[in-house]
């Protein structure tokens, strides 16, 4: 069974910083991309980083792009997702996932087949 379990959320002020884990097992990483999605109340779900194991590439919705890295660690099976310069638009819900395979899919939730339970970011003073 693929797990994925999300930690690092909570409350900060605008313009701060915040670090969310993603820890996976059950499945070997280098096989997959995996995506950070969020979703806010009453919005869609939308795509936020994803990162590919081969090639090791990146991509970023262009509300975060230059704000938020994501980054992969191998040897403890962890994906990051770090966030800076956040803004109370950044305020939801946040999801790992992984993808049906070693492919981003321009962030479509629906290729996406095994997520964690999301941790809540609030971005607010």
């Amino acid at each position: 069974q693929s797990q994925l379990v999300e930690s690092g959320g909570g409350l900060v002020q605008p313009g701060g910083s915040l670090t969310l884990s993603c820890a996976t097992s059950g499945f070997i990483m280098d096989n997959y991309a995996i995506a950070w999605f969020r979703q806010a109340p009453g919005k869609e779900r939308e795509g936020v980083s994803c990162v590919r194991a081969i090639p090791d590439s990146t991509s970023y919705a262009a509300s975060v792009k230059g704000r938020f890295t994501i980054s992969r660690d191998r040897a403890k099976n962890t994906v990051y997702l770090q966030m800076t310069s956040l803004k109370p638009e950044d305020t939801a819900i946040y999801y790992c996932a992984r993808a049906k395979r070693n492919q981003c899919y321009q962030m479509a939730p629906e290729n996406y087949v095994a997520w964690g339970q999301g941790t809540q970011v609030t971005v607010g003073s």
